[in-house]
């Protein structure tokens, strides 16, 4: 089924539009790091005429141990995140946890985003909803795909009919995660567009312990399934070198996989949008 289009600034989702690419990294190390990893991913899909939305953490509220690294905080982030949409003209999404963040995160974003584990929350999902800004839920880890109908019904109670709806995987034992394709039309049946989160459908969380560990070589393997199931969108976190990254490392692609992946989505996505 074939979602309604949104627009964000000048990109258009759902309804047969091209693939849309939401990517960046998991969280912002500091600002020359977010900057580059701006500059290079706008490149690329600017050369392959690949929409794009930045995406970072500024907080990352959800972590496994208790040093565990969460970024430079609501004000400091969102001025870098300004100044990413500033410097590059790309729009520019990330977290929101608490109802407190809202109101200051909708200055600065073009989208905001529900984490999985907080998309039952009743009145942070209205209190985003109310701000009329576009909103990319992720489905919870513990939810089947129907129950997104709920998650869109408080959206729409307030009036905001620019929302997004992310798959990023479903709990399957302990430490792992399994990807249900057929989540992508299910979800798609509310009318709303669809992204699938490669990246994130690849961690194993909590699973090296004091951090979750992740399974990066077949994030690209998804992400093709997904293009070819007909999201109408691909999540992907990126870093120069995933490794030495400060949060899902495990779980990012190198920034240097990314022309040759983007390539081949593109191209699934136009037989997909033939058939």
């Amino acid at each position: 089924m074939n979602s309604h289009r949104i627009t964000i600034g000048d990109i258009e989702i759902g309804g047969g539009s091209p693939l849309v690419l939401i990517c960046g990294p998991c969280v912002i190390e500091d600002a020359q790091t977010t900057f580059t990893i701006a500059e290079a991913v706008r490149d690329i899909t600017r050369s392959l005429d690949i929409p794009l939305i930045f995406k970072a953490s500024y907080d990352k509220a959800n972590r496994t141990a208790i040093d565990a690294f969460r970024g430079p905080g609501i004000t400091q982030g969102l001025s870098i995140l300004g100044g990413v949409r500033e410097k590059f003209g790309i729009p520019v999404l990330s977290d929101v946890h608490r109802i407190q963040e809202v109101e200051p995160a909708a200055r600065v974003l073009d989208v905001l985003q529900i984490p999985a584990f907080l998309c039952r929350q009743t009145d942070l999902l209205l209190a985003v909803g109310k701000t009329g800004k576009p909103v990319n839920i992720k489905k919870g880890q513990f939810l089947a795909p129907w129950d997104m109908q709920q998650v869109v019904n408080k959206l729409t109670a307030v009036g905001n009919h620019r929302l997004l709806l992310t798959d990023r995987g479903t709990m399957f034992g302990y430490n792992n995660l399994v990807v249900d394709f057929r989540a992508i039309p299910i979800m798609q049946n509310t009318g709303w567009p669809v992204i699938f989160d490669a990246t994130h459908s690849v961690q194993l969380p909590g699973g090296a312990g004091t951090h979750s560990g992740g399974q990066r070589e077949f994030a690209p393997l998804l992400a093709k399934a997904g293009a070819a199931a007909g999201a109408d969108g691909i999540f992907l976190e990126v870093h120069p070198n995933p490794d030495q990254a400060r949060c899902d490392g495990p779980n990012a692609l190198a920034l240097d996989a990314l022309p040759d992946l983007l390539s081949r989505l593109k191209a699934i996505r136009e037989i997909v949008t033939r058939g």
